[in-house]
């Protein structure tokens, strides 16, 4: 495995998906991880992330320095760099001229850092600093350096210490991925085995000793999470696990139907639903809040669900979709994040009823889940569904919840859907789905005039949800989704498509 200490970069993430793509387990933990547990662990390589600070303040954060002597390789990024310079004599100050973006980085030697380039060649970076490596520790080599970094890289003389001043992990260094596939193969010698099928078997067992014959029960929503842990889970202990679906009444049209049947058929596993959608839409009833929405929402979903496993027996276990970024989340150096959305997981159930939890995805990012579910033979139109958000519709209805609302932007999402899987446009985004705005627009219809709601439609390209540009849909089908919605949709009489990034804004609404 290789371990990433995080130093509160943004990009610290994409360093572990760079190297689970190369079929290569990591894991990140804070930058002041004990010494004993990073021993235990036994890494086959150190990474140090970026982070906002700098080395030489006062309340700088730095790993327990033993790390940096361990015998294994370690490779510091950007502010990891100016550890480990720091750490061996190496002097680091605030550069005269800041790097934000991308930048040209020459290479001066050909190590196994950079293997397969040239000495001389010119390669693309991103840059994202405001210190720079003014000396080097004694003995050093400079490796690469760029304008304003005159040495952008570099490594100490047995080439078993590394750093650069630059991002490799980052999609705007073109060569990133082959750079940091140089470390973990090339220096750190680690084994490409990190594979789904290995990850299945290891999985398998390590619930069944768990669980041993004791029930399980599964919130199931359709969404690619919980789909991914109940196939995995009823491969593992069969009849033992039971799954719940609750129709909370702000689901996407005939959701609960497809999901009995699609699911039912590709699981054959026990699922109970449970059609609360009455209970939900009563106690939403003049909630505008988005977080009060979401609270009212989970907390509804607790006592519908908690009912519901009370009338199973033997049930011990309660199996969440957790996946690692929420992990990481949790375990930040900085504490856990303020702004985590409180839909993210059922909070509230294991201690109301004593219910341990069964986690099999906590290893995984969204990406591998996708890959699990089709390892574990699950439907491609199913892992390839778009991700939707806990609280449901609730969030794409700005202002109040209603039945009559809900249903206006059921339908509108129905028709965006059809007629973007018609022109061949669904699996080449991330995401897609209507939003009903709180404000009417005077419209003409025949010859009346009218005064009616206005549809919002948002579609992004993204890797992870992290980062999000708005997708370029061609203006023919815009045009027929604004017109079938229009004429289709009773009460609404224009349609926006939303071109805002993220950032500044956020791919939800609310």
């Amino acid at each position: 495995m290789i371990l990433i200490l995080d130093f509160g970069s943004q990009y610290t993430q994409l360093i572990a998906r760079r190297i689970r793509e190369a079929h290569v387990y990591c894991e990140i933990h804070p930058f002041n991880l004990a010494i004993d547990r990073v021993r235990e662990m036994q890494p086959e390589g150190i990474i140090l992330s970026g982070g906002p600070a700098s080395v030489y303040a006062e309340d700088a954060p730095l790993p327990d320095p033993t790390v940096m002597n361990l015998g294994v390789p370690v490779l510091g990024i950007c502010y990891g760099m100016g550890v480990l310079a720091q750490h061996h004599g190496g002097v680091m100050e605030r550069a005269t001229h800041r790097e934000f973006g991308p930048a040209e980085l020459t290479i001066d030697e050909v190590s196994d850092l950079f293997a397969g380039f040239t000495v001389g060649e010119h390669t693309g970076v991103w840059m994202s600093h405001g210190d720079r490596l003014e000396r080097m520790p004694d003995g050093w080599l400079a490796l690469a350096h760029s304008d304003n970094s005159p040495v952008a890289a570099c490594r100490d003389a047995e080439g078993r210490l590394f750093s650069m001043q630059f991002h490799p992990e980052v999609v705007h260094t073109p060569r990133g991925r082959e750079i940091l596939e140089n470390f973990v193969f090339h220096i750190c010698h680690a084994s490409a085995d990190w594979t789904m099928e290995n990850f299945i078997e290891r999985e398998i067992a390590r619930v069944r000793e768990q669980v041993g014959s004791a029930g399980v029960v599964c919130g199931l929503s359709g969404g690619v999470d919980s789909t991914v842990t109940a196939a995995l889970l009823h491969r593992a202990i069969g009849d033992q696990l039971t799954c719940i679906f609750v129709d909370n009444g702000v689901l996407r049209r005939d959701e609960a139907g497809t999901v009995m049947r699609v699911l039912g058929d590709a699981m054959s596993c026990r699922i109970e639903a449970v059609d609360a959608s009455r209970l939900f839409l009563e106690r939403l009833a003049g909630v505008e809040d988005p977080e009060k929405k979401r609270k009212t929402i989970g907390l509804t979903f607790i006592e519908v669900f908690e009912a519901e496993a009370n009338k199973l027996s033997d049930v011990k276990f309660l199996a969440q979709g957790t996946l690692y970024p929420d992990v990481i989340e949790s375990v930040s150096f900085k504490g856990p994040s303020a702004t985590i959305k409180s839909h993210h997981n059922v909070g509230g159930l294991p201690e109301r009823m004593k219910l341990e939890l069964v986690e099999p995805l906590r290893e995984l990012f969204k990406d591998e889940v996708r890959d699990l579910g089709l390892a574990l033979g699950l439907p491609k139109d199913v892992i390839g569904r778009h991700p939707f958000p806990g609280p449901g519709l609730a969030i794409r209805i700005l202002g109040s919840v209603s039945a009559e609302r809900v249903a206006i932007v059921q339908a509108a999402d129905a028709i965006l859907h059809e007629e973007v899987r018609s022109a061949g446009w669904y699996d080449k985004i991330w995401q897609m789905f209507a939003v009903l705005l709180p404000v009417n627009t005077v419209g003409v219809m025949g010859d009346e005039r009218t005064y009616e709601n206005v549809i919002a439609i948002r579609a992004v390209d993204s890797v992870d949800g992290m980062t999000a540009d708005w997708s370029r849909l061609p203006g023919e089908l815009l045009a027929r989704i604004s017109s079938r919605i229009i004429n289709e949709v009773k009460g609404v009489n224009r349609v926006v498509y939303d071109i805002s990034s993220k950032p500044p804004a956020t791919i939800e609404w609310e």
